[in-house]
């Protein structure tokens, strides 16, 4: 008697038969249709007397670029172009992360408050921002807002003191040197230390319905120390100015574009992630709340020792959709001038006209800076994950 084990169904009824060969057929399609783009590339570029190739990039750039953090001049070659415009666009990313998830973070709590004002404004400001073009957004901050800012001689004074005209808002900024990089990595170290000891003193309030007073001490002394290395050791330049004067000295200098790119992607982002924010509370369920305030904590307390770590692992995963947006949005420079990787690759490509070797390059750059952002926000939310025992 042939036992079931023993029957061997025949292969063109079996399942996994068909799936390798749909995958196959799938494949050798793709790799096809790639084949005959690359020969149709290669036709056009010998007939254009072209070779493929990114020698290009060692020759003389001969354009200037507005600001850059590094030496540069128009005698420097195309790649060192290219690499002034990463820098100005890693400026602006890294900045606006910082920015537009305090706002959005701000915003999505607001969007909670027992305010009647404040609530309103928090949705107002999501719903404006989030139903307009970002393009649109940028020309308005640009053209009517930064560059209606008067002249140097009238300029604009806001208390720090700021100054702001048509020639860029000037900044109180430490002063630059080595203990600049020092000190910055001390406050880094004391920024990570207070996230481990604000954890912990979660962790022993919720779960041991302890004081939190031991964390809380740990907390003001770490706070101390950083306002003490923030006031004293970071030597801080004021902007000055002689009376009638249009010249200003010391600070940071930000110019319009870069204040425009930098308000622009933080306002427009920031409403995506105001309502992320929105949408992961309210994933927490209420009997946390009611739980929270049976432990006496008021409700800011619960929003901050109970609700919001909970809603952290609903909320990471679409923030890394949004922090990826704000990298290639801000490509978006080029429409206000502003210096960025796509801007000075744009005006690399019509120099040199390899728009093929330049693209590529450029989508292998934007490509780099998504991943290094989702390796970073995957680790992150790893972090914040339940874990089974």
């Amino acid at each position: 008697m042939t036992s079931p084990s023993e029957i061997r169904v025949p292969l063109w009824r079996d399942d996994r038969f068909w799936k390798i060969v749909f995958q196959v057929v799938v494949a050798a399609v793709v790799i096809g249709l790639l084949g005959i783009f690359i020969s149709n590339l290669n036709q056009n570029m010998r007939r254009q007397g072209l070779v493929f190739s990114f020698s290009f990039l060692r020759n003389t750039a001969s354009f200037g670029i507005g600001e850059s953090l590094i030496p540069y001049s128009p005698n420097n070659s195309y790649i060192r172009a290219i690499l002034v415009g990463v820098i100005n666009a890693l400026r602006v990313i890294l900045v606006g992360f910082v920015l537009t998830t305090l706002l959005g973070v701000l915003a999505g709590v607001a969007s909670f408050s027992n305010n009647w004002l404040v609530r309103k404004l928090s949705q107002v400001y999501v719903e404006i921002v989030r139903n307009t073009p970002l393009l649109l957004q940028l020309i308005f901050w640009y053209f009517p807002v930064f560059l209606r800012l008067p002249s140097p001689q009238n300029r604009l004074q806001l208390p720090g003191p700021i100054y702001a005209s048509k020639t860029g808002i000037y900044l109180p900024w430490p002063a630059q040197g080595p203990m600049f990089w020092v000190w910055l990595a001390v406050l880094v170290g004391l920024a990570i230390a207070a996230w481990l000891v604000l954890q912990q003193r979660t962790r022993a309030m919720v779960e041991r319905a302890a004081t939190g007073k031991p964390q809380l001490m740990v907390l003001i002394g770490i706070g101390v120390v950083a306002l003490l290395v923030l006031t004293i050791a970071m030597n801080w330049q004021i902007p000055q100015s002689a009376e009638g004067s249009p010249q200003i000295t010391g600070g940071l200098r930000l110019s319009l574009e870069y204040a425009t790119i930098l308000v622009g992607l933080v306002v427009y982002t920031g409403a995506f992630i105001a309502e992320i924010v929105r949408g992961g509370i309210e994933s927490v369920s209420k009997g946390q709340w009611e739980a929270a305030r049976s432990l006496g904590l008021k409700p800011g307390q619960a929003m901050q020792l109970v609700v919001f770590p909970q809603a952290m692992r609903v909320i990471i995963p679409p923030l890394n959709s949004q922090y990826m947006n704000l990298a290639k949005n801000s490509s978006l420079g080029l429409v206000i001038g502003y210096p960025e990787i796509f801007s000075v690759s744009s005006t690399t490509f019509n120099q040199t006209g390899r728009p093929v070797e330049v693209f590529i390059l450029l989508m292998g750059i934007y490509l780099l800076i998504n991943l290094v952002i989702s390796v970073v926000m995957n680790t992150l939310n790893r972090s914040v994950q339940f874990k089974e025992r």
